[in-house]
């Protein structure tokens, strides 16, 4: 399947960051934006084709690169049946790092664990960055250098990602590194910042409220999680994230001509995104999307991406900002998480936002080991 620059990437405007004032948002990745989880399962179907045909026979690691990219990551190590590990910027119990950063982002340091990595040494002959856009290509080349003293020659390298905004410059840097590129749609960057300068910011946006929510909602826990932050196997992940969703219909109340919308949490998109197209093959009107550390400016302009936000304690840090994008009025809103309890102030803040819309039919859905 073949996509455009116009499906998959809208401008936005970051909300006071210097080092890059453009975010570019594609509508179909389950992040920002309300989708149908069937599409964005598809785009992630066609870049995994992509490597599935580059890479057939060699044994990969995927990394999924944190926030945005993790779910592309792991649907594409599940399709592929290669080890996964994504990027993260949480603390990990017992790990320790290789840290390195994103300069262009609100949220510039990632690490990966470095006791998997040495683990994929000898179970990996390639790995294989998944990003969900690529403009200059600077943060990945970063890591390869770094893994490269750490595992000198152990690896291969390629990158793939749903849009490569890279110019000529920098792709003739990679090549000349030998990593290998692949993407499913070229884009330009000319022209995004003035056109997100040019956008008002007089969307709708709403204070974090961390009260205790007037509205009821159940809670469920689901055992038999994996941590993808952790080195996992691409196709046993994805089994256990179906084996969780096929719970959740076995125990949760739905009906297949409700409205429903299910909510991924910052790093933890796959799951959920698993779960909402679990729920569409039942015959239910789904859509999918995720909270995010990205503050992004909204604006009323109809070409314009993000509409309305909400600005919410997170789930895994209360201390931290994060936001949800353009919310509406559901029969039944899953939370998909696997944030722990004791940040109660995160879940509040966001129950608080779905009420804001009426919705008071509300599961919380935590998936453990």
């Amino acid at each position: 399947m073949s996509y455009t620059e116009q499906q998959v990437a809208a401008v936005a405007k970051r909300e006071k960051n210097t080092k890059r004032t453009y975010l570019v948002v594609n509508p179909l990745q389950g992040k920002h934006v309300p989708v149908s989880p069937g599409k964005t399962l598809a785009m992630f179907e066609a870049l995994s084709d992509l490597l599935l045909e580059a890479y057939g026979d060699e044994r990969l690691l995927l990394i999924g690169f944190a926030e945005t990219a993790t779910a592309a990551g792991a649907a594409a190590a599940g399709r592929l049946g290669s080890l996964y590990m994504q990027t993260t910027r949480e603390e990990l119990e017992g790990a320790t790092y290789f840290y390195f950063s994103e300069r262009h982002s609100h949220a510039a340091e990632q690490k990966l664990v470095r006791e998997d990595l040495e683990r994929a040494v000898s179970l990996a002959e390639r790995i294989v960055f998944i990003e969900d856009e690529i403009t200059t290509g600077d943060t990945i080349q970063n890591i390869v250098e770094l893994l490269e003293r750490a595992f000198p020659g152990r690896f291969c390298y390629s990158a793939a990602s749903l849009q490569n905004g890279m110019d000529e410059s920098h792709r003739q840097a990679y090549e000349k590194k030998g990593i290998r590129l692949h993407w499913l749609v070229k884009t330009s960057h000319e022209g995004y910042e003035e056109r997100a300068s040019a956008c008002p910011e007089d969307g709708i946006r709403h204070e974090c409220v961390r009260k205790k929510p007037e509205v009821s909602w159940e809670e469920y826990t689901v055992h038999g999680g994996r941590d993808a932050r952790r080195l996992v196997d691409g196709k046993d992940y994805e089994r256990a994230c179906r084996q969780m969703g096929q719970e959740i219909l076995e125990r949760v109340p739905w009906k297949p001509e409700e409205r429903v919308l299910v909510l991924g949490t910052e790093e933890f998109m796959y799951p959920s995104i698993l779960l909402a197209s679990l729920m569409e093959d039942k015959g239910m009107q789904v859509w999918c999307h995720a909270t995010t550390r990205s503050p992004i400016a909204v604006s009323k302009e109809k070409s314009y991406p993000l509409h309305e936000r909400y600005e919410l304690a997170s789930l895994y840090d209360q201390k931290r900002r994060t936001f949800l994008y353009d919310l509406g009025a559901y029969d039944r809103v899953y939370i998909v998480t696997d944030a722990q309890e004791r940040e109660k102030e995160g879940l509040y803040s966001l129950i608080n936002a779905l009420a804001l819309w009426g919705n008071d039919q509300i599961s919380v859905i935590r998936w453990k080991a």
